[in-house]
């Protein structure tokens, strides 16, 4: 079964108009690339062709890569909560650490600015999702366990 993706409504709206101009417009760019580079002889020494295969691949990589993304979403309403949800931005403090750091719950296509992206299925998103202001949870990291404190949510 494949993985569900949690996405706002922006987010799903602003990868929707990319897959489609990827899928039309940026496909006939890349056509009329390689075209070019064609023309220009001989191929095996053909910089821009190569280039332009490469660039074509790329592309092909994120469309495939948002197809399957938007197929398996599901659309999230970030709205005023007291726990942490998908959607929601959270401040955390290490243990032994008085600054905090903060994190927004969702999927890396929700980065928005300066804000680290936790998947709620990973060990810190699952130990801090439904968790309240002010709750220490613990979460088994790769050297060992570490306990944060939830000192702010935002939607």
């Amino acid at each position: 079964m494949p993985d569900v993706h949690h996405l706002s409504q922006s987010a799903y709206d602003r990868l929707s108009s990319e897959l489609e101009e990827l899928t039309t417009h940026g496909r006939v760019d890349i056509a009329r690339k390689i075209q070019a580079a064609r023309e220009l002889g001989d191929l095996s020494e053909n910089g821009d062709y190569h280039a332009a295969k490469e660039e074509q691949g790329k592309m092909e990589g994120r469309i495939r890569h948002l197809q399957a993304l938007l197929q398996d979403c599901e659309i999230v309403e970030a709205g005023a909560t007291d726990s942490v949800a998908t959607g929601v931005v959270v401040s955390i403090c290490y243990e032994g650490d008085d600054d905090p750091e903060r994190f927004l719950i969702g999927s890396i296509e929700e980065r928005n600015g300066d804000v680290e992206v936790v998947s709620p299925g990973s060990p810190l998103g699952q130990a801090l999702m439904g968790r309240r202001i002010g709750e220490v949870v613990g979460y088994e990291a790769p050297n060992g366990e570490l306990r944060v404190e939830i000192v702010d949510i935002e939607a």
